[in-house]
């Protein structure tokens, strides 16, 4: 969201929810809006695109995507672990290299409490 101002449709186009919850969001949040220019009729209104707005939309990043199934083999390790390391955001990967390459799997068991250390 590059705009500082955005339609309810644009916003909507943007985060992937109707216009309708938009407009919903709008008056619980009481976001600032202004009257669209040119626009007669009083409805059309333009939203600040300030950080409450940008907070919230990213708080509700996850509740527009789709639920995940998760299936696991019998003694698939690897295969588990692959999966699960694919599943994983990039700044998520990045940590997880990140201790692995600090800590090592020594340390990694360690902190899972599966080590004798």
């Amino acid at each position: 969201m590059n705009k500082e101002w955005l339609t309810p449709e644009e916003l909507a186009q943007e985060t992937g929810y109707s216009r309708q919850t938009v407009n919903k969001w709008i008056k619980r949040e009481n976001w600032t809006t202004t009257p669209k220019p040119g626009v007669q009729g009083g409805k059309a209104r333009l939203i600040h695109i300030d950080e409450r707005v940008r907070g919230f939309i990213q708080s509700t990043r996850n509740l527009n995507e789709p639920s995940a199934t998760y299936n696991a083999q019998q003694n698939s390790l690897p295969a588990l672990l692959l999966s699960s390391v694919q599943q994983m955001t990039i700044p998520e990967q990045d940590q997880l290299t990140a201790l692995l390459l600090r800590e090592g799997i020594q340390g990694l068991l360690v902190r899972l409490g599966i080590s004798e250390e």
